[in-house]
């Protein structure tokens, strides 16, 4: 276990002012978003120009995980940084009134979960677009309690408020306190879904190590101990965009290896993260622009 530093570098909320973002709402409501698109391949160089810290770590990634050569590197940021534009915008689009298509992988097995008494949990990655999930894939069964930052801004949460409200979905918010914990334990405890990000950290700085694109890296470990504690199912969830209309869901049962699940929370903490980052690898191999983190994420 290790105490976490390099992830203090993201910051968490929404670029742009209350009033770009309710404006952009608007807009989007009834815009061709193919036609908003287009206007970011103008601003992407601009972004990556003064925003040289998350070009920097975007780059690395490419380089060093990938092993992309500096050329080719160069234009996977720009590709990178275009995406994540995309998904931004459809985030506030779908805000709008937008939808997308949506093709699941896997999702029988969350409705089967659904249906069965216990608690589980779901978590997601800083990968595609995870929010998605809770507005588009809803079911009645059980309620689903998604822990987000709490310091994201108002015209966000606003929104995101509203759509759930009509998802079976509640709100956890995350302050930088312990209360989200217990209302997480109570969640388990009732049988319903607890579903949360697994790979960045906050609040509490204790983490777990997991080998991800054959490197080293820190993950909280709040999520997985939380779930080897309650010993409760886990699923990991990816939600990621295919084309302007399109988002494919991924969902994978996490498991622990045999010989492990005798031995103490910690340890089953553990694997269940590796079992996660080994997840995280195989979609980021298959969807390499889609990585959305912004800072040095790799220890090395």
């Amino acid at each position: 276990m290790a105490q976490a530093a390099a992830h203090t570098q993201w910051v968490g909320t929404t670029g742009g002012t209350p009033w770009m973002q309710r404006t952009l709402v608007r807009c989007l409501g009834w815009m061709n978003l193919p036609f908003v698109y287009s206007g970011m391949a103008f601003v992407v160089p601009f972004y990556m120009l003064f925003n040289h810290k998350g070009y920097l770590s975007q780059y690395h990634f490419f380089r060093r995980r990938l092993g992309h050569n500096p050329v080719r590197s160069f234009f996977d940021v720009y590709a990178n940084h275009f995406r994540f534009g995309q998904i931004i915008l459809d985030r506030f689009a779908f805000y709008g009134g937008a939808r997308f298509k949506l093709i699941t992988e896997g999702n029988e097995r969350f409705m089967a979960l659904c249906d069965e008494p216990g608690g589980f949990m779901q978590i997601g990655t800083h990968v595609g677009n995870f929010e998605l999930a809770g507005y588009m894939l809803s079911q009645e069964k059980k309620t689903i309690n998604a822990l987000v930052f709490g310091g994201e801004t108002g015209t966000v949460m606003q929104n995101r408020t509203r759509i759930f409200q009509h998802q079976n979905l509640r709100l956890i918010l995350a302050n930088g306190d312990i209360d989200h914990v217990f209302e997480m334990n109570r969640a388990l405890a009732d049988g319903e879904i607890v579903s949360m990000h697994g790979d960045r950290i906050f609040g509490s700085q204790k983490t777990l190590r997991a080998t991800i694109l054959g490197a080293e890296a820190q993950l909280p470990l709040g999520p997985y101990i939380l779930a080897a504690t309650r010993d409760v199912p886990v699923l990991c969830t990816f939600v990621m965009k295919d084309s302007i209309s399109t988002y494919h869901v991924f969902v994978n049962e996490l498991s622990i290896p045999e010989e492990l699940k005798d031995k103490n929370a910690k340890t089953r903490a553990a694997a269940l993260a590796q079992a996660y980052a080994d997840c995280l690898t195989a979609i980021l191999k298959r969807y390499p622009h889609q990585w959305l983190n912004y800072y040095e994420f790799w220890e090395s």
